[in-house]
């Protein structure tokens, strides 16, 4: 029982070197990942917010000014994906593709977030609970520098795990927001210039519930009701 306690306490030791090279990483790519975002959240600031505001009134007939209206160099997926959307006006299939396509970019892009969500508390929780062993060690023996060493490990892997994971949740749930708006946007620019459904409202009319019901013929009169004898017991004329 003893050899295995053994090799259990140096795999675990062994995982503390990595699991801080990992939390560093995380690290750098969350303060990465605020920088992009913060740059995302800019643009939608200056053009993000008049092109949703020009779909919100936007009709077939208004679609061709509205592509003139959209920048050439925004940077912004939404923009870059209703440019090849009013492109393919008249293909429905390529449009569903094309929408399918950019839910596709938006979890792809929030897939780093959803990382350091969820592997932030991960490392961080290895990085607390595995310099505990060498500190209660220490602390049995009197070395208390050496418990005072890997507490202080287990606290910083601890703080750095979880604002990765804060940051990471934080613009998970805002992209999360922008990315349904932008695909709601696209899906309504989508059916707008689909040619049948907008054929059929231009030229759809009111029409009675009666008049929708075909006339149905009167039944001819057959041969034993033309000789049918009179019910008094007379003969028939």
């Amino acid at each position: 029982m003893e050899t295995i306690s053994n090799v259990l306490f140096w795999i675990s030791n062994g995982l503390l070197v990595p699991d801080i090279v990992l939390l560093i990483l995380l690290f750098i790519k969350s303060l990465l990942l605020v920088g992009g975002f913060f740059g995302q959240y800019i643009g939608i600031r200056r053009t993000g917010k008049l092109v949703h505001d020009e779909m919100e009134k936007l009709e077939a007939s208004g679609v061709e000014e509205f592509r003139k209206k959209l920048p050439q160099k925004s940077g912004m997926a939404v923009i870059e994906y209703a440019t090849k959307i009013i492109a393919a006006a008249d293909n429905r299939p390529l449009k569903d593709r094309l929408l399918s396509e950019f839910e596709i970019y938006a979890d792809k892009d929030m897939a780093w977030s959803r990382y350091l969500a969820k592997l932030g508390p991960m490392l961080g929780l290895m990085g607390t609970l595995i310099p505990m062993g060498p500190a209660l060690v220490g602390l049995s023996t009197g070395d208390i520098g050496s418990m005072a060493y890997n507490m202080q490990v287990a606290f910083a892997t601890t703080v750095v795990g979880m604002v990765s994971a804060a940051i990471g949740y934080f613009t998970e749930q805002v992209k999360q927001r922008w990315y349904l708006r932008d695909l709601t946007s696209l899906q309504y620019l989508a059916d707008i210039l689909d040619p049948v459904q907008t054929a059929a409202s231009a030229s759809e009319t009111p029409v009675p519930a009666r008049s929708r019901r075909p006339s149905r013929p009167a039944a001819p009169l057959g041969r034993s009701e033309r000789e049918m004898p009179a019910k008094d017991g007379g003969k028939a004329e």
